[in-house]
Formats: structure tokens, sequence, C-alpha cells
């Protein structure tokens, strides 16, 4: 006699209900994890991008109505002397504030990458300043930068030259807000640099040691290719940062920080965004330089991918 045939199993309505239930939460709750992002992103990133492009598009004056004009506001920031004033600005400020900054900061990284007597003390020193506000260190240094009584142009007094106008002459005026970039951000490149400089091998400062190279030549030829990556990622950085540099000459200038002093000499494309678009009005015009912004940020990155690309064949 054959044994009886086991029992059919089944599926109560609510067994099957928490099933779905599950399955359905395992699929949906990574998306419901990473949606705040994208939603945020949607609604403060990608929408006024768009916004942005369709309003450069048009003739936007506050509060009223938009009206059609093509590409009208590009054509006419290029036949603008202050739009290309502007960008040579932002240009030259960004060379001479970009370069010395790197090499310092790259040079600092490297004292402090050796074994010094409160090294801990001096990594925090070093961050300092890029936790201050830049309205406070702007504020100091047009003190420091003031024509009449600042302590430099004392300091150039002692050394016998006349005293320098420092916010009316173009380029003084484009040094010295370059120096308030440089004490600023030197701090912070410096601390990615030695992060980056621990990370290579001590093998290696060990087999040029024993090849007798001294420190300038371990540094040249063993430190610097093993953070070229990182050396490269704070050009570009910075390089955004200068494109993009707004509060230091806004500040700077005081009453006529918006223009760029008196004769346009700092203003970059930044405070001509916002001259257009709140001093006088224009919201087309002012998303039409920030497009012009944004396709020299992707010209930037495509150039630093292109340069990525050739170190990796090249090694």
């Amino acid at each position: 006699m054959s044994p009886p045939d086991p029992p059919i199993a089944r599926r109560t309505p609510g067994g099957d209900w928490r099933s779905r239930l599950y399955r359905w939460d395992l699929k949906a709750s990574p998306y419901a994890f990473v949606s705040p992002f994208f939603l945020c992103f949607a609604a403060f990133g990608l929408f006024p991008l768009i916004y942005t492009g369709w309003l450069s598009l048009h003739r936007v004056e506050l509060g009223g109505e938009a009206e059609w004009r093509g590409f009208g506001n590009y054509t006419g920031l290029w036949d603008s002397d202050f739009f290309w004033n502007a960008l040579a600005n932002t240009f030259t400020i960004g060379v001479i504030s970009t370069v010395p900054q790197l090499l310092m900061a790259l040079g600092l990284a490297h004292l402090l990458n050796y074994r010094l007597r409160g090294r801990g003390f001096f990594r925090v020193a070093v961050l300092a300043p890029y936790a201050t506000s830049i309205a406070a260190a702007t504020l100091v240094f047009a003190q420091l930068f003031n024509a009449d009584y600042g302590l430099i142009n004392t300091v150039v007094g002692w050394a016998g030259f006349e005293p320098v106008d420092w916010e009316s002459s173009k380029w003084p005026a484009q040094v010295a807000i370059s120096v308030i970039v440089i004490w600023r951000w030197t701090g912070y490149n410096a601390l990615i640099y030695l992060a980056a400089m621990q990370a290579v091998p001590q093998d290696l400062y060990e087999a040029a040691s024993l090849d007798g190279a001294s420190r300038w030549r371990q540094f040249v030829s063993v430190t610097i290719p093993s953070i070229r990556p990182t050396i490269l990622f704070t050009i570009v950085v910075s390089t955004i940062g200068a494109t993009q540099l707004f509060g230091e000459p806004m500040l700077y200038g005081g009453s006529l920080g918006v223009s760029g002093g008196s004769g346009n000499q700092f203003q970059t494309l930044s405070l001509l965004m916002y001259e257009k678009g709140w001093m006088t009005g224009a919201l087309g015009q002012a998303s039409a330089i920030a497009w012009v912004m944004l396709l020299i940020l992707l010209l930037i990155g495509a150039i630093r991918l292109l340069i990525a690309r050739l170190n990796r064949e090249t090694a």
C-alpha cells in the first residue's frame, strides 16, 4: 500500500500579500533612499540650469514679460567691451592667484610632510584662513591695501618707493585681490597635497636616498610624479574657482565693488553677471553670461580629461 500524498501547502491571503510587499520593498527601497538627492538636484540644480538657458534666449526685464531674442544676447556679449574686459580680468586674476597659490601649497605640504615639532598644530593652522569668513578676510585686506593709511603702503614708503593706488589702478587692484585668494586657499590645497604625499610609498624615498639623491631631488623625481593626479585635480578646481570669483572683488571694491572699481579694472564675469541681472535688471543678458561661464567650465573639464588620458597612455 503506497504512502499517502503529502499535503499541499496553501498560501494564505495574508502571507501572499506580505510576500509581494517584501519583494516590492526589496526593489523600491534603494530608489527611495537615493531619491532625496535627485529631487533636490532637480529642484535646485537641473531646473535653474534649464530655466537660465531659456532666459538667455529671451529679453527679460525684472517684473516684465519675456521677449524672444534667440541668440541675440550672446551676439550682444560678443560685441560688448564690458564682457571682454570682464573675461580678461577673470583670466589675469585667475593666473596671478592660482599659480603662486599652488606652488606655495606644494612647498608648504612638502615641509609639513617631514617630522617637525608641533606638526599637528601647523597642519591645523594652515587651514585657519580657509575657515575664516570671506567678508572678514576681505575687509581686513582692504584696510591693509588702503592707499592712504594702509600698512602695505607704509612698508612701501619705508623702502623708498611711491605709494601705490591698490584700488583705482588695474594691476595693483588685481594683485591685491589675488593676495586675498592666495591667503585663503593656500592652506587648503596644502593639506590636499599633504594627504597625497603621505600615500607615496616610503620604499621609493629609501631607494632614492640609497642612490645619493638629495631631498630636493627626491621631491622633484619622486614626490611630484607620484602626486601628479592630485596636482592636476587642484589645478582644475582652482581654475574653476577663479572663473567663479565673486566675493573677494565684490567686497574689496566697497560701493564700487559690483562694477569692479571706478574703471571696471577688476570686474570679473561673476560681477558682470550680477550687475546685469540685479542692478540693471537685464536677466536675459545675465543668463547668457552664466551659460558662457558654464561653457568655459565644461571646456576646462574637457581639457582635464584629455590631459588625464594622455598621462595614462604615456604611463
